[in-house]
């Protein structure tokens, strides 16, 4: 297919997808693998990092929507559905994109959060995912150079710090994967336990801590590492993880302000650039002490808050 085809088709592929492995790879993480001719012109391997790409989960009813394909309105075809025949939409991130002569297949790991009222329409999908079964999957036409849904965004920086939770790991680790191999830098992960260690083919130059948590609450492992790796040594005593007020989550990048904040151009040189994901009030915590605290330029960082402790997620 020539370049200007690519251009000018629309660039987000709608298809439907049928999960052809699933691989209970830790405690935690299920990790479903999706393919079918459908997804052939989805994602372009090595370019992925951390995009964002909505899945669509059968309805009760356990028929897949009749969505529009191929269509410039990806979204208006969605809604345009009954809502009882919709199912669930929800943004993952895409652990490997595997490109052969028989085809393509996206890998996804999805964390199982399975304890009482924590349970979400994807988690409990996939728990009881099986070779066969379909849903809908919306991603990044290959080609485009609009790379649209990634937010990795180091620019000139060759020292990066990459910091998440477990919802956040898959794509930590594709970051890395994608990243030219000179890169250095260094990753924190929280994870719920030790088993969920997972492998990733980092850069040789980029250090991989791994936080498991155990019976600590969610963020009390990863904002004490990260600050004191960071020299704020005194905010680690006592850590109040926060969130902002409202139900917007934190999203804030060089590029983009959720809270409406005016966006401007990084005012400092430098070669560092910091990516936080997870959980809204973790990532908003170390949003405070980054910015307000260590004096960290917002043009170097970027927050994405992935989810949001007892609020349940939408699309």
């Amino acid at each position: 297919m020539s370049a200007e085809t690519t251009r000018t088709r629309p660039p987000y592929v709608l298809a439907r997808a049928e999960v052809r492995a699933v691989d209970r790879v830790s405690p935690n993480f299920v990790r479903i693998t999706l393919g079918g001719s459908e997804i052939d012109d989805f994602g372009t391997p090595g370019d992925m990092y951390d995009a964002r790409i909505k899945l669509v989960f059968p309805p009760a009813s356990g028929v897949l929507p009749p969505v529009a394909r191929d269509t410039d309105d990806w979204w208006g075809a969605y809604l345009a559905v009954p809502e009882d025949e919709r199912g669930s939409m929800r943004t993952y991130s895409v652990r490997e994109l595997r490109v052969t002569d028989a085809g393509t297949e996206v890998v996804v790991d999805f964390v199982l959060h399975l304890a009482p009222g924590l349970t979400g329409p994807a988690s409990l999908w996939a728990s009881k995912a099986a070779v066969g079964d379909e849903l809908l999957i919306v991603g990044p036409r290959r080609g485009r150079e609009d790379r649209s849904g990634i937010e990795y965004a180091p620019g000139a920086a060759t020292s990066v710090m990459l910091v998440g939770d477990e919802t956040a790991a898959p794509a930590i680790a594709r970051i890395l994967e994608d990243a030219p191999r000179d890169l250095r830098g260094i990753a924190f992960i929280e994870v719920p336990v030790a088993e969920d260690i997972l492998a990733i083919d980092a850069p040789v130059g980029v250090e991989v801590h791994w936080l498991p948590r155990g019976e600590a609450a969610h963020g009390l492992r990863v904002i004490p590492t990260v600050l004191d790796y960071l020299g704020d040594r005194d905010a680690t005593g006592e850590i109040k993880i926060t969130d902002l007020e409202g139900e917007e989550m934190v999203w804030e990048t060089p590029l983009y302000s959720g809270a409406g904040e005016e966006v401007a151009a990084s005012s400092s040189e430098t070669d560092r650039y910091f990516w936080i994901a997870g959980e809204s009030g973790v990532v908003t915590t170390l949003r405070r002490h980054l910015v307000k605290d260590l004096g960290i330029d917002r043009g170097q960082v970027a927050f994405m808050g992935y989810w949001r402790r007892g609020v349940a997620m939408r699309g």
